[in-house]
């Protein structure tokens, strides 16, 4: 009864101040200052004040809280220890599943076990070297970055 006295007087002094604002030609703002003073009428009649009044004064409610709360701080204690290890669950998972399918030397640049490779061809291929990372390697030269841009500058005639 006192919740549904107080939230009639707040939306009461929200439309007299509405009515204020309205008067000074701020009308704009006057029926914005309506609608929010008409909020908690509307909560009383919707009887959503009487449910929320009935929830906050048991104490079963509080205790659900604290769990709900307890829940929330172990959560977050987990995820801040996790995130200083610098790993998450399925990065280990992933790191698990890799060391157990390691098809690949630690050093190789190709899998050890390479098909269609025959059993003459292995040690002369292994013997020669790739091309592949050096075309790369002066691909990221300084002075090739430029050259695209060049190019497209002078194309368009800048």
């Amino acid at each position: 009864m006192l919740a549904e006295t107080i939230c009639s007087a707040v939306s009461a002094a929200g439309l007299g101040i509405a009515a204020v604002t309205a008067y000074r030609k701020r009308f704009l703002t006057a029926t914005r200052i309506a609608a929010y003073s008409l909020v908690p009428i509307g909560l009383v009649l919707t009887g959503v004040v009487e449910w929320v009044a009935g929830i906050a004064f048991k104490p079963s409610v509080w205790l659900g809280f604290g769990v709900l709360g307890l829940s929330w701080l172990l959560f977050m204690t987990t995820r801040a220890i996790e995130r200083r290890s610098g790993t998450t669950r399925a990065e280990r998972k992933a790191a698990r599943a890799a060391g157990r399918n390691e098809a690949v030397a630690p050093g190789a640049s190709a899998p050890s076990l390479g098909a269609g490779a025959g059993a003459g061809a292995g040690p002369a291929m292994a013997a020669k070297p790739q091309s592949k990372p050096k075309k790369k390697q002066e691909a990221a030269a300084p002075g090739d970055d430029f050259s695209d841009i060049e190019a497209i500058l002078k194309k368009h005639g800048i």
